[in-house]
């Protein structure tokens, strides 16, 4: 006999929990450098009417999927296809890409840890430019005792709170780090915006210049929509399984949404304003956390403050991602295989360390060792992030709107919601089983052709 699941503390516990795993570095580093290459505030509204018709209609489905089964993503697929071969390996899938994302993501969120570390010991006072800020980087990060021991702590870290459960330790730290996060990110925009010359980022924000958008703009928009909110990978599914049915779930999503939204644009705001007060070009690219900004705070006042502040924001955002991420597995192996939970743990935080292995050393002694011309760094990340996430997105809409069906989903959905509006319902139908799967579709094609 299966033990009772934990469940949530609170609505706002859960809130808070599924915006942390949705926000992250997509948000933080990814969004403001693809606004900076793609045309400012043009992009910003694309990726915003993406969010409406991709996003927030695959959040509801996935959620929607694990508090109905109250179940890990295998056990959820598997109970409501009524056993389906097929649809327990698309659930399947998604714990695999639990396992791959978070091996090397964990070597990423390492790698702001020991930032934070490196910026309390002063080592950014002397660079005063980009090129030896990516030198400094490339030192560090090819250093295996820096970057394996700073990917054992954040492995650590992550390990310690899912040890303590749902609402014991998921909820109560997500009560702690987002708020914290929320609080430095307004520290760091009031920073900006009241620089000399910041009024010019401002403007790049708010006012659009829509000469800049192609094709391919658009489906970067669309994929960051979809990306940003970590879908697919069957964490919020995961967190969903552990609501209360009496939740209002489409409430619950859409709070989710709002709150990852509103992160994604208060980046944009840490960013662009302090970038044109320098003079710096917006269109850095990705290189804009660990060689742009680095050398930036020297250039302000206090710098030297708000980059610690900076970096253990980073940190905060990126353990909340990697916390979602463990429970996944860990759901997983507790309720299939009837492991305790602080055994799966710690047993699955080992194995996962060990597997990050070689994507910490791709950057020192494994550099030149590629499979099919990428380092082990790169081919973990082109096929999570390229394949298993969209493809895991696809399927969930697919299943919601076809496999199980709008009769049998929509009753799961309205249960606990006071009202509802039977149009939204209906446009809810229709971006469900038509158009988000094919959106999501053409993102999949373009990250794999393009």
């Amino acid at each position: 006999m299966q033990a009772e699941r934990d469940q949530w503390g609170s609505k706002i516990g859960f809130i808070l929990a599924a915006a942390g795993s949705a926000i992250g570095l997509g948000n933080i580093w990814k969004f403001p450098y693809l606004v900076g290459e793609n045309g400012g505030a043009a992009f910003i509204i694309i990726y915003l009417i993406s969010i409406l018709i991709v996003g927030l209609p695959t959040v509801i489905a996935e959620v929607l999927i694990g508090r109905t089964a109250q179940s890990n993503p295998v056990g959820s697929f598997k109970k409501l296809s009524n056993n389906s071969i097929f649809w327990t390996a698309i659930g399947g899938m998604g714990v695999f890409a639990g396992f791959v994302i978070l091996s090397y993501y964990n070597v990423i969120a390492g790698w702001c840890a020991g930032y934070v570390v490196e910026s309390l010991k002063g080592t950014f006072s002397t660079i005063n430019n980009p090129a030896m800020a990516g030198e400094l980087f490339a030192g560090l990060s090819s250093n295996p005792a820096w970057t394996l021991g700073f990917h054992a702590l954040f492995m650590i870290m992550t390990v310690g709170i899912i040890y303590f459960g749902v609402s014991g330790g998921i909820e109560k730290a997500a009560k702690t780090l987002m708020p914290l996060l929320l609080l430095f990110m307004l520290a760091l925009v009031v920073r900006g915006i009241t620089l000399e010359g910041a009024k010019e980022g401002i403007i790049y924000l708010i006012k659009p210049d829509f000469s800049a958008i192609n094709e391919r703009t658009v489906l970067l928009a669309l994929g960051q929509a979809f990306f940003s909110l970590s879908l697919g990978m069957g964490a919020l599914l995961t967190y969903g399984s552990y609501m209360s049915k009496d939740d209002n779930l489409v409430n619950c999503s859409l709070n989710i949404v709002i709150l990852d939204t509103a992160i994604a644009l208060l980046a944009g705001f840490m960013f662009f304003p302090a970038l044109f007060a320098l003079g710096l070009q917006p269109d850095q690219g990705p290189s804009l956390i660990f060689n742009i900004l680095p050398a930036m705070f020297n250039s302000i006042p206090a710098g030297g403050f708000f980059r610690v502040i900076f970096f253990l924001l980073l940190s905060m955002a990126a353990l909340t991602s990697t916390i979602s991420l463990m429970e996944v597995i860990t759901a997983f192996f507790t309720e299939e295989f009837n492991l305790s939970r602080k055994k799966a743990t710690i047993i699955l935080g080992v194995f996962v360390f060990l597997l990050g292995v070689p994507s910490a050393l791709a950057f020192g002694p494994m550099q030149n060792v590629h499979i099919f011309g990428k380092t082990f760094f790169g081919v973990a990340d082109f096929f999570a992030s390229n394949i298993l996430l969209p493809l895991g997105g696809i399927f969930i809409l697919i299943f919601v709107g076809w496999r199980w069906g709008m009769k049998e989903a929509i009753p799961n959905l309205i249960q606990g919601s006071r009202k509802h509006s039977a149009i939204l319902l209906n446009i809810w139908k229709i971006l469900v089983k038509f158009i988000a799967p094919v959106l999501v579709l053409i993102v999949l094609l373009f990250k794999i052709l393009g």
